[in-house]
């Protein structure tokens, strides 16, 4: 893999600490996002209605597991700065031997838990100016996901419109959201998505519960290990129900020039879940009362993309599903992240799969979606 060339469709700015205390109206400032002291060590981040977590989670790239226990207590002062400064996240990319990166939020992914509609949209066009002004720097290797709320669908689309304009290249909506996907009232932004071309990402913990995030407030220790462990397993489920709800409810069939990421979900799953979508079509509902004319598969195939970082499913499986739709991702700054071997991460997952076939899912498939320079 002398050639190799790798862009990584899935990683994260990290937001400095006050980044909403000091953007927001001065009316959202009593409930804007921040981080605050942990009693017991480090620093959390806090907002209405969202459980406190570590922040250290959300940078904790290049340390192994023996080191988390001591890591969780770090603040901002551990912290790479290439989270925030973009001449640092070019350094850092070399490091690794990365092209670029899709970045998405790390704070802001659980804010779509928020229930004051405007205080979200506050937080997110918030963001979506800082991803904004970091990506300028180098808007070939910094590819902007923007956060969209769909609460006020009107105000989603306006926000993708804005979005785009100052140069952000992808969006990111709910994984889970409180009105499911099938809903005819997110149709204006079906619309505009398309009209506009980005592509839509569905990011794992991005549910509007709490659920999304694995609260677990209240329990054990005995406990906490048992749900953490459920959750970790089940993350995954919210991603999947809004795929079946695009596909079974019409949206994709409706509006095929949309696009859609399922990112950090992993992607071994996705053959045997189109399976059991065909299989459910052809055998289990009569013809006359199928919503697509279509096999759910081949719309997956059209439409859908996804992320994995290290999952030795996916070049095994690309046979069934994946050689076009597959993608990349370091996960970087976060815990699970590849850096700063991913190429080696890269080259024992792909080892005997087809050159060809690597090239697509580690950069080819990226550029398709994202619009990148070959």
């Amino acid at each position: 893999m002398a050639k190799l060339r790798f862009f990584s469709a899935d990683s994260h700015l990290m937001e400095p600490g006050d980044l909403w205390e000091k953007r927001l109206d001065r009316k959202f400032r009593d409930t804007s996002p921040r981080v605050v002291p942990n009693p017991k060590g480090g620093f959390l981040f806090t907002a209405p209605e969202i459980s406190p977590f570590p922040v250290s989670a959300g940078f904790a790239a290049g340390h192994s597991i023996d080191e988390m226990v001591e890591f969780r207590k770090k603040g901002y002062e551990a912290c790479r700065p290439s989270g925030w400064d973009p001449v640092e996240r070019l350094k850092d990319q070399d490091i690794d031997g990365v092209m670029g990166e899709v970045l998405y939020p790390t704070l802001g992914m659980p804010l779509f838990q928020l229930q004051d509609s405007e205080l979200q949209l506050a937080c997110f066009k918030v963001f979506n100016d800082f991803s904004a002004e970091f990506c300028s720097h180098d808007r070939k290797r910094l590819i902007g996901a923007a956060l969209i709320p769909l609460a006020d669908v009107s105000e989603g689309v306006k926000e993708l419109q804005r979005a785009a304009k100052i140069g952000l290249r992808g969006a990111m909506i709910s994984g889970s959201p409180t009105i499911p996907y099938y809903d005819n009232r997110y149709d204006p932004f079906w619309e505009a998505a398309s009209e506009i071309g980005l592509p839509l990402s569905l990011h794992v913990i991005t549910g509007s519960s709490k659920s999304s995030t694995g609260a677990m407030s209240g329990v054990g220790e005995a406990a906490a290990r048992a749900v953490g462990a459920e959750f970790y397993m089940s993350m995954v489920f919210e991603v999947q129900r809004s795929i079946v709800h695009l596909v079974s409810g019409r949206v994709l069939e409706r509006f095929p020039r949309l696009k859609f990421v399922s990112a950090e979900n992993d992607v071994g799953w996705i053959p045997h879940f189109m399976f059991r979508m065909d299989h459910a079509y052809e055998k289990l509902t009569p013809p006359s009362e199928r919503a697509i004319p279509k096999l759910p598969s081949e719309y997956i195939k059209r439409q859908i993309f996804a992320t994995f970082l290290e999952d030795p499913v996916a070049p095994v499986a690309v046979k069934l599903f994946g050689e076009d739709n597959y993608l990349w991702g370091s996960d970087f700054p976060h815990t699970d992240s590849t850096w700063p071997k991913s190429r080696e991460t890269i080259e024992r997952v792909f080892a005997g799969v087809d050159p060809d076939i690597t090239d697509k899912i580690l950069y080819r498939n990226a550029a398709k979606v994202y619009g990148l320079e070959l």
